[in-house]
């Protein structure tokens, strides 16, 4: 039996002409050495160091947190580093100069605007911390709580202190009456005050232009840390060293607040993570050691005159010390209140410190 039905013709096969299957090989090919679609630039936030990158307040308190923010932050956010002044070597501008976008973050030195940061003399008040570390996590609860007066506009990556500064002078320095009409530069008022009753004559001045007044004689010496004495020339201009504990000086990585507030919120958390009591830790931690050997290094040293201060005349300093602190709490509530908050966080701190060491301690 036939089928009335008709089959349908064989497919044909379907060709391009050879124009259009070359340019399409071509397509293909262009598309396969074209890179993958680049990513967004990371932001790029300028920071602002008024010395040498090599200083130890820049290895200490700027690297670390600059090294991770560039690590971790990769792709993300990227911290690009202006050393030696390049944006402004004037500590005292560079609050505006955060302020105003020149740069976005800068390593500020408080104790250079009083006017502003009008509470940080209960951080700087001399006889107060024994070393860095209690004196940097102290400052940075206070920063934290907003305590102080000065940072509303500033986002505070760290708030650091050296240890008590110590006394170096071109000058003999074999007691506290050897100060008596020596032009000794101090780091702030406060430190100011203290030298001016110990007999000596205080001058306010910025680290990075100390060296250069003691090299022409406009000063006989200055007060600084142990860790930086070599940091911009004062040991190489200073033979005398008078370990008499005083104020330690009160330093700060701080950032635009609204530069901060207008990050993307992953770009916010990055910077939260490496601020704070993780970059005065790692600050104190480095600055201590640094400084207990440079300690050990000038000691050794036969051409310089190293004086532990006698039990007369640190018992003759602590007094005025206290005097210091007694005069500052009386002028205000205000005052009082904070140096009772500021003792009460530093009371915390040696408790945890103390705690920390008998858990350390060998077991008998």
């Amino acid at each position: 039996m036939t089928s009335n039905m008709k089959r349908s013709p064989p497919l044909r096969a379907v060709t391009r002409s050879p124009i259009i299957a070359a340019a399409s090989v071509a397509a293909m090919a262009a598309m396969l050495l074209l890179p993958p679609a680049a990513a967004a630039d990371p932001i790029t936030l300028k920071l602002s160091f008024f010395t040498s990158d090599r200083s130890i307040a820049y290895q200490t308190a700027v690297k670390p947190f600059v090294d991770a923010i560039n690590s971790e932050g990769e792709g993300l956010l990227k911290i690009e580093v202006y050393p030696s002044g390049a944006l402004g070597k004037v500590q005292k501008d560079l609050p505006k100069q955060v302020l105003d976008g020149t740069t976005d973050i800068a390593f500020i030195v408080p104790g250079q605007n009083p006017e502003l940061f009008q509470d940080n003399a209960v951080v700087e008040l001399p006889g107060l911390f024994r070393n860095s570390y209690e004196a940097s996590l102290t400052y940075t609860r206070l920063v934290a709580a907003n305590a102080l007066a000065g940072y509303r506009d500033f986002f505070v990556i760290g708030a650091f202190a050296t240890q008590p500064e110590t006394i170096h002078s071109r000058k003999p320095l074999h007691s506290l009456a050897d100060l008596r009409e020596q032009k000794i530069r101090a780091n702030n008022a406060t430190e100011a005050i203290a030298l001016a009753k110990l007999g000596a004559l205080p001058v306010v001045l910025a680290f990075n232009e100390t060296a250069p007044a003691i090299s022409t004689g406009a000063l006989d010496g200055a007060t600084v840390p142990a860790t930086q004495l070599f940091d911009v020339g004062i040991g190489r201009l200073t033979s005398n060293h008078y370990l008499l504990g005083t104020s330690v000086a009160p330093l700060t990585l701080m950032m635009n607040r609204k530069v901060f507030d207008g990050l993307p919120e992953n770009a916010k958390t990055l910077i939260r993570k490496y601020s704070g009591e993780w970059t005065a830790i790692q600050f104190s931690d480095a600055y201590e050691t640094i400084g207990k050997k440079i300690i050990n290094d000038v000691t050794a040293d036969p051409r310089r005159n190293i004086v532990v201060p006698s039990a007369q005349d640190q018992l003759a300093a602590q007094r005025v010390f206290k005097s210091i602190a007694q005069d500052w709490a009386a002028a205000s509530v205000h005052n009082g209140d904070l140096l009772k908050l500021t003792e009460s966080s530093l009371a915390k701190v040696r408790e945890a410190e103390l705690a920390k060491a008998r858990a350390e301690a060998p077991k008998e």
